[in-house]
């Protein structure tokens, strides 16, 4: 599931970089750090949840 997040927001942050998606908070190239910060996160909660649910 980690690896499926991380290419997700990978690719995201590419098509950003190459031309920005124009979403709120994402209208400019330099905004793919955004896109990169949301995945980590995403990366993290997940990590977090199955070593909690694993228990």
């Amino acid at each position: 599931m980690t690896k499926l997040v991380a290419v997700f927001f990978a690719l995201a942050s590419l098509i950003q970089i190459l031309r920005p998606l124009g979403l709120p908070g994402l209208k400019h190239r330099r905004d793919a750090w955004k896109l990169a910060a949301a995945g980590l996160g995403a990366i993290v909660l997940t990590v977090a949840l199955r070593t909690l649910l694993r228990g």
